[in-house]
């Protein structure tokens, strides 16, 4: 689940959903393919690739961070304009660093069209980059290679995934509603070993990449979503979902998937997990009211656990009106087994809409 795909829809000239019908949609019998199935799907008109992870030093000190790509189809179907400078698609990346131990969160986004090497995705080239953010594949290992740079931030980490890619949801599709294609093909790498370098320093830890693409996704009675990403120290994972009603109710169509230690996956279905909100925090800048303190219950895992912001504020404060503000960082788990993971919260300031 991701949030910045607003942006696109609101701030650039041009972007009308009037166009989505030329852009294929979520259906159930998909035959994922990889390591092809990585890279972009042009067909579909929104899609992202989401990396999480909780990372120390040698010294102790911890770290939260995030690197998001994302894609907004733009021009499918249309032709006759030669320019470099064409808007085929829209590149959006967001960065984010928690440092835990300090308590401050510290964000970064950028918007680009492709122009000539701005930005892209190239499957030949192994390639996924915003200006100098970028993350770069190595098909024949799946090993992948992130790298930031910002004003206060530079990093470049190595990802050695442990597990195989876990296809969420039922049939190959993801349903987030019952509406025709609200639905999406989302694929995880639940358990990235990581080590690499942070401002100088010498990291290690885990991280969490989700890929998703699709054309349709919330509908109008929609309101957001709570969703977490959880890496136990017994080597299983475990993804949550909620989609929140404008009426407070919780959609059917919520859901998760269970990773044991073997990498086997399993749905959940919404009626297979309890999320309960215990401790809640208001934002001292927008009002917001989120819950930072949870409960998770999956009998059937026998898994009960507690949820915990590692810093109460990380909040990403949208500084333009049109783009949405929400909630996204760092936790951890303790319970019937330990762990780290990613926590998102949208909608609690305003209605998302995607």
């Amino acid at each position: 689940m991701a949030v910045l795909m607003r942006v696109f829809l609101c701030l650039v000239a041009g972007v009308s959903l009037l166009a989505a019908p030329e852009y294929r949609q979520a259906a159930p019998g998909y035959g994922y393919q990889f390591p092809r199935d990585h890279f972009d799907h042009r067909e579909f008109r929104t899609e992202w690739w989401y990396y999480t992870g909780n990372l120390h030093a040698q010294d102790g000190h911890r770290f939260g961070f995030e690197l998001v790509f994302f894609r907004q189809g733009e021009n499918r179907g249309r032709a006759g304009n030669p320019s470099t400078w064409r808007v085929d698609d829209l590149y959006l990346a967001h960065l984010a660093l928690t440092d835990i131990d300090a308590k401050r969160y510290r964000y970064y986004k950028r918007l680009n069209r492709a122009g000539p090497g701005i930005a892209g995705i190239s499957f030949e080239e192994g390639r996924i980059w915003n200006g100098n953010w970028q993350c770069e594949w190595d098909k024949a290992t799946g090993a992948q290679d992130l790298s930031a740079v910002a004003d206060g931030i530079r990093f470049r980490l190595h990802l050695t995934s442990r597990k195989p890619p876990v296809i969420n949801g039922e049939n190959g599709i993801s349903r987030k509603g019952e509406g025709a294609g609200q639905a999406s093909y989302y694929v995880s790498l639940p358990r990235l070993e990581v080590e690499g370098t942070l401002n100088g320093a010498g990291v290690t830890g885990t991280a969490w990449m989700d890929h998703e693409w699709f054309t349709n996704q919330l509908s109008e009675y929609q309101a957001g979503w709570d969703w977490f990403s959880v890496q136990l120290e017994n080597n299983t994972e475990l993804m949550l979902f909620e989609i929140r009603h404008l009426d407070g109710s919780i959609d059917p169509y919520s859901a998760g998937t269970f990773v044991d230690r073997t990498g086997k996956a399993t749905h959940l279905s919404r009626a297979e997990f309890e999320l309960k909100p215990l401790e809640f925090w208001t934002s001292p800048k927008t009002g917001a009211r989120y819950p930072l303190r949870w409960r998770i219950t999956v009998p059937a895992q026998k898994l009960v656990l507690e949820c915990a912001a590692a810093v109460p504020d990380q909040e990403l404060v949208s500084e333009d009106a049109s783009a949405p503000t929400y909630w996204e960082g760092a936790v951890t788990y303790r319970g019937s087994a330990n762990g780290v993971g990613y926590l998102e919260l949208t909608g609690y300031l305003k209605p998302m809409r995607l």
